[in-house]
Parts: structure tokens; sequence; C-alpha cells
């Protein structure tokens, strides 16, 4: 099944973000109502886990590659009053320890599993956004009977699933569209400043404690260089296809952006090389985009498979609204 929304922004994937680690500030702290506990999933390394409590089903909320669970401190409140919300910082990120793996689809998996043993979940629902659906697919397709389900936030490219139908992840990765102008002087004298220089490019807010993940402080409390970590190395075996999924065998929930949106700056910028150059790349990933989304409707007839034009590759920041509203709908037909 699929129903297609007509709504407004770049591919920016997730998990071609710089890899990032987070800091303690004394001066600053994270308001977003989770508590944060430490899962050792193997020697050595210990996860960030997120809780921001609730009751009902259990969600675990994973992110695209290069943040961390914090770029969930927004959206993660709006579903307490109905579930049970967690998240998890993946290995090589953020506060997250790190060793290397020669299999970083199946690794990144049990990695979610050991979390989910060690906090007694039975069936929770995954939710994994952009690089994370691999460990959704990963998870279904090893362990079918640990989730109860799984939503894919613009998150089933072909690292997810492949059956040789839809579009290669590299194909889109090709792909270039306009870059808005990096953050000013002025965008880098605090974090918050920081966030609205986001907000100016995207037309949505990421997270400060995210973004406090990315980049280090300076000492006056501005944004300094950001950090490089480990973890960016388990991305390029995913995207390549070291390992292909070619079935999603539990009940999944699959949101698209298409077209994607490419942000507030190129909506209202009026250059004209802009403009051309963002429907020359908006054009070509669209066809990319809907030949993925065929491959699952076609391959995966019990997915449900939702499009959002022109929402941002964020789809849970850019569409907080329909995400909620989709993902509700969704956790209401599991049995």
């Amino acid at each position: 099944m699929s129903r297609c929304r007509y709504l407004v922004g770049p591919v920016l994937l997730a998990f071609l973000a710089v890899p990032l680690h987070s800091q303690s500030l004394a001066v600053w702290k994270d308001s977003s109502p989770h508590t944060t506990r430490f899962v050792t999933v193997e020697k050595g390394v210990r996860l960030e886990v997120l809780d921001w409590g609730g009751s009902g089903k259990s969600l675990i909320l994973l992110a695209g590659g290069g943040n961390t669970a914090h770029v969930f401190d927004d959206f993660a409140p709006k579903l307490t009053a109905r579930y049970h919300v967690y998240g998890i910082t993946r290995r090589g990120f953020g506060v997250s320890g790190y060793s290397a793996t020669d299999h970083p689809a199946d690794r990144l998996g049990d990695d979610v599993m050991a979390v989910m043993d060690a906090l007694n979940l039975k069936r929770p629902i995954l939710v994994g956004h952009s690089i994370a659906g691999v460990e959704l697919s990963s998870v279904a397709n090893r362990q079918p009977n640990r989730v109860a389900g799984l939503i894919y936030l613009d998150a089933a490219y072909s690292y997810a699933f492949d059956n040789g139908k839809g579009a290669s992840i590299m194909e889109i990765q090709k792909l270039q569209g306009p870059q808005p102008p990096p953050p000013g002087q002025t965008d880098l004298a605090s974090f918050s400043a920081l966030q609205k220089y986001y907000e100016r490019v995207n037309g949505f807010l990421f997270p400060e404690a995210d973004l406090r993940a990315q980049r280090e402080s300076t000492p006056d409390g501005g944004v300094g260089k950001q950090r490089d970590l480990p973890g960016g190395a388990l991305f390029g075996p995913l995207m390549t296809g070291t390992k292909k999924y070619t079935a999603i065998p539990v009940p999944a929930l699959v949101i698209f952006a298409n077209p994607h949106s490419q942000g507030a700056w190129v909506d209202e910028n009026k250059d004209p090389s802009v403009q051309i150059a963002a429907r020359t790349y908006s054009t070509a990933l669209e066809v990319l985009t809907e030949r993925q989304e065929k491959s699952i409707e076609n391959g995966v007839p019990t997915a449900h498979v939702i499009t959002l034009p022109g929402a941002n590759h964020y789809v849970f920041l850019s569409n907080e609204a329909e995400v909620l509203m989709d993902m509700d709908a969704f956790i209401a037909s599991l049995h």
C-alpha cells in the first residue's frame, strides 16, 4: 500500500555527516527530559542509551550516520504519552565506545539486540533514520521474532533493501546539488547561533545537544572545530552493499521524502544558477528515489510505503506532525 502527500527539502543523507563526538560542559545542560545509561555490547564497547520514559509499547530510536541519539531530543518527548521511548547512540559516535568490525551490518544489529537484552525489552518497535535502516533490516532478517515492527524514516535505501530493482545509494551519492554557504564567524559565536544558522539553511532546528556532539566548544562558549571519530569507517561497506537485504520479514512502515527539500536557503534564493542547479539535482534524485520506493512496494507488499513530497531527509524534524501521525496509525495496526 502507498499513500502520497504533497508538502516541501537537500537530500543531505545523514550518514555522510561529519562523525560526531559529545562533550560535557558544566555551563550547559541538556534540557531534553531523558536519563542516560551505558550498555556494554561487547568487551570494551559501551553504548550511550537515552530513556525518555513514557508508557505503552517500547520504541527504540536509531539515528542516522554522524548523528547521536540526541538528534531525537525534541522529537522523542512527543511520543512518550503513548510509548516508552529509548534512543541508542551508535558505536563510534558521541560518547559511545568503538571497536572495528569486518561485518558492520551484523555488528550494528547485534549492538541493538544487546541493548534490548540489557533493558529487557520484549519485541520493541525499531525506528531508524537514514543509515539506521541497516540496523532495522539486520535485526529483522536475522531475528524477526524479536521486534514487533520497523519504521524507516527516509531509511530504506539500498543499504536496507536491495532486490536488484531499486536504486543504488551510490548512484544517489554521485548527485550533487547546490551547497549553502558555510557558517560564518557570527554563526559560530555560540551553539544557539549555530542552531539558527541551520534553521535558516534547512527550515527547522537541530537539537543543541546533537550540535554540541558534532563540534568542540571554545573556552568562551563558541563553536570550535568538528570532531572526527572512528564510527564513520563503518559506513563505506554498508553503502557499497557488502551485505544485501532482499526482504523485510516483519511489519514495516516505510516513509520516503520525495522530492526532497533542499532547504529554506534554496527556496528563498534568487540566484538563477542556484535555482537551475537545484532543479537539476531534484529531478535526478526524484527519479532514483521513486525507483527505490517502487522496488519496496513491489518486493515487500506487506510494507506500508508513504511518500512525503517536499520533506527534508530529516523527515521527523521537517514534517514532525505527519510523521507522528503516520507512526501512531502504523503502531495501532500492530498486534
